[in-house]
C-alpha cells in the first residue's frame, strides 16, 4: 500500500490543501510506526498460520535475547518493510489483536490526532483563505445607537448627573484653581515666599568678633562683612548717580555704596545699600544680601574694606523707617564717623526700610578725613529711600504686551467658568 498521495496542490484551493497536508501527515505517521514488539510476540504465539511477518517475531521472542535487543530487531525489520507489507502487517495486528486481548485495539493516536495540531491546521486555513485576498470582516454586534448610549453614560451617568457628580466638578475646579494661584504667587511674589527659608554663605562664619582693623585682611575686592550673619559680600563704590533704577543694576553686583554719602575713612555717614529678597527670576547674585539683616542689635560689629584698609563699626542704632526718610543718609549729630547699612523691611516687599548704624571703632576716627563733597546737601536729591528689585508682576504689568496677557487670561477665566455654571442645564 502506497502512503503517498498525489499532489495536485497548485490546482486546488488553500482550504482543501491544508486537508490533504493533515491525511498526508496521518498516513505517514500510521506506518511509519510499527505495533509494539510485545503485542506483536503475543500475536504471533496465538495465531495457527503464520506469515512470514509473525515468524520472524516467532523466531524472535524464542531466541532467548532480552526485550530490548528483541523490541530493536523486530523496529530494524519493519522499517526495512516495503510500504504494503507494512500495510499488511497493521492488518494483520488488527485482525488478530482482538483474539489475544479479547478487545479491539486503541487506535494509535498521529500527531495529526492531536487536538493542538488540528487546531494549528485550522488556523492555517483560515490564514490561507484570508491571504487569498478576501479578509474576513468583523461585525461590531452593537448597534451605532447602543455603541452612543453607552458612552454618554460613562460620560454622563445617562444625561442625569447628581449632586455628587456637582459636588466632585466643583472640588476638581477648586483644586485645579488653587494650584494655578499657587503657581502665579510664587511666580509673582516669591521674594516674599522664600525669604524666611533663606541662609546666606557661612564665608565669614570665621571671622573673630575682635574689635579692632587687624583681625580682618583686607581683599582686593572691598567688602561689607557682617560675622553675625555670616555675610561677606561685594560693595560697589563707582556708582554715581542717585537714581534709583541705576542704583538696582548696582545692586546686581553686591552691596551699593550711595554716591552722596561719605567714604569709609571720612567723617560723616557712609551709607550701604542691599537687597533682603528680590525676585528669583531678576538678575545678579546677591538678591539676599541682607536678608537677616533684622537680626542685628546693638553692640553688634561690622567690617568694611576698602584701599587696603579695614574699617570696625559697633552698632548703636536700629530703626525702620518709610522710605521717604531720606534724612537717615544725613551725618548722624554728635557722631563723628559712621556707617549706615540700609535694606528693605519686611524681607521681599518694598513697603519700609530697615536702618542700622554704627559707629567708626577702629581705626580712631580721630584720623579721618574730610569727605570731599557736603553729603547733607547732596541727600536731598532723591525723594525716597531706593527698594528691592520688580516683582514679575511689576515687570510684566509695566509691559504693553505683559498687559495685554493678563488681558486675555482673564478673559479665557472669565468665559471657562461661564460655560462650566452653564454646563449641567444644557444637560437636563
Amino acid at each position: 500500500m502506497a502512503t503517498n498521495l498525489p499532489d495536485n496542490s497548485d490546482n486546488q484551493p488553500p482550504d482543501a490543501q491544508a486537508a490533504a497536508d493533515l491525511v498526508r501527515q496521518k498516513v505517514a505517521r500510521i506506518y511509519g510506526q510499527e505495533p509494539a514488539a510485545a503485542q506483536e510476540a503475543a500475536e504471533a504465539e496465538h495465531t495457527a498460520h503464520r506469515s512470514k511477518h509473525q515468524q520472524f517475531m516467532h523466531n524472535l521472542s524464542t531466541s532467548g535475547k532480552d526485550l530490548a535487543t528483541i523490541q530493536t530487531e523486530w523496529h530494524q525489520y519493519y522499517q526495512d518493510l516495503p510500504a504494503d507489507e507494512k500495510h499488511q502487517v497493521w492488518q494483520e495486528f488488527y485482525s488478530n489483536q482482538s483474539a489475544v486481548t479479547g478487545q479491539a485495539p486503541a487506535p494509535v493516536q498521529t500527531a495529526a490526532e492531536d487536538p493542538h495540531t488540528l487546531a494549528q491546521h485550522k488556523q492555517q486555513a483560515v490564514s490561507n483563505k484570508q491571504a487569498s485576498g478576501k479578509p474576513r470582516k468583523l461585525r461590531e454586534a452593537r448597534s451605532k445607537a447602543q455603541v452612543q448610549s453607552a458612552i454618554r453614560n460613562k460620560v454622563s451617568a445617562g444625561g442625569k448627573l447628581q449632586a455628587k457628580h456637582h459636588l466632585q466638578s466643583l472640588l476638581f475646579g477648586l483644586g485645579m484653581g488653587f494650584v494655578v494661584i499657587l503657581i502665579f504667587l510664587f511666580g509673582f511674589f516669591n521674594e516674599v515666599i522664600i525669604a524666611p527659608f533663606i541662609q546666606p554663605s557661612r564665608v565669614a562664619a570665621d571671622t573673630p568678633l575682635i574689635v579692632n582693623s587687624s583681625s580682618v585682611a583686607p581683599t582686593a575686592t572691598p567688602e561689607v562683612i557682617i560675622p553675625k550673619i555670616n555675610v561677606e559680600i561685594p560693595v560697589n563704590y563707582n556708582g554715581t548717580s542717585t537714581n534709583e533704577a541705576d542704583i538696582e543694576n548696582d545692586l546686581e553686583s553686591g552691596v551699593v555704596h550711595y554716591p552722596t554719602t561719605a567714604l569709609p575713612g571720612q567723617s560723616g555717614n557712609a551709607a550701604f545699600f542691599g537687597h533682603s529678597s528680590n525676585n528669583i527670576f531678576n538678575k545678579g547674585k546677591y538678591k539676599f544680601a541682607f536678608v537677616l539683616l533684622h537680626t542685628m542689635v546693638p553692640g553688634d560689629t561690622f567690617y568694611l574694606t576698602k584701599d587696603s584698609k579695614v574699617y570696625v563699626y559697633k552698632v548703636f542704632s536700629k530703626t525702620v523707617v518709610d522710605p521717604s526718610e531720606v534724612g537717615v543718609l544725613d551725618p548722624v549729630a554728635g557722631h563723628t564717623a559712621t556707617a549706615t547699612l540700609i535694606t528693605c523691611d519686611p524681607p521681599g516687599t518694598s513697603l519700609k526700610r530697615l536702618i542700622i548704624v554704627g559707629d567708626q571703632i577702629s581705626p580712631d576716627p580721630a584720623g579721618n578725613t574730610t569727605a570731599s563733597t557736603p553729603t547733607a546737601a547732596k541727600s536731598s536729591d532723591s525723594s525716597a529711600l531706593p527698594g528691592n528689585g520688580p516683582t514679575l508682576w511689576g515687570r510684566m504689568m509695566g509691559t504693553a504686551a505683559g498687559k495685554a496677557i493678563v488681558v486675555i487670561i482673564l478673559v479665557a477665566a472669565f468665559i471657562g467658568i461661564l460655560r462650566w455654571a452653564n454646563k449641567p442645564a444644557r444637560q437636563k
